[in-house]
């Protein structure tokens, strides 16, 4: 079973992944946010608010709480420019990490309710989470590209904004 400090480690990681995808956001033409840069998917807006307000916040406050809540998809309507939508990103994002720094063992191991109809152990929603943000990740990489713009090497950590690059490991 994963405990809360393989679970922080793992947040951590996370955590600079989402930096990248700061930078990748920081990359899509503003007026583009509504587009479909490929067809049949979601546009730009609709995928970061599916990955942040429906999935990155919403799961991390769901393991501390024992339930996934759904944000509904009408609140998308709010965010109406691409800088409403970087304010929505980063606030999901404080909102994940307050609820991840707070996980406990207990809360990794017991079952919680989620909107897609299931129950399953925290653990195991931290598991879902982090397959579903590269996943979606990788769909944000196609889009900026798709657009016309360069994007950054996948695990360029080292050029992410100070707080989102690698912690400094302690020695020993």
């Amino acid at each position: 079973m994963m405990n809360r400090e393989t679970f922080l480690t793992l947040w951590d990681n996370l955590r600079q992944r989402h930096g990248i995808t700061l930078r990748l956001i920081d990359a899509l033409p503003a007026d583009r946010i509504d587009s479909n840069p490929i067809p049949n998917m979601r546009t730009p807006k609709q995928l970061l608010f599916h990955l942040y307000g429906q999935l990155v916040r919403e799961v991390a406050k769901g393991v501390v709480s024992g339930e996934v809540l759904d944000t509904p998809d009408e609140a998308i309507s709010a965010l109406k420019t691409k800088d409403d939508l970087v304010r929505f990103v980063n606030q999901c994002w404080v909102d994940a990490d307050r609820a991840a720094q707070s996980v406990t063992d207990a809360q990794l191991g017991r079952m919680m309710k989620t909107p897609w109809g299931s129950e399953m152990p925290g653990a195991m929603a931290w598991t879902v989470l982090n397959d579903e943000f590269l996943h979606h990740r990788g769909q944000l990489f196609a889009y900026v590209r798709a657009l016309g713009h360069d994007v950054p090497m996948m695990w360029d950590f080292a050029h992410n904004a100070p707080e989102y690059q690698p912690k400094a490991h302690a020695k020993g």
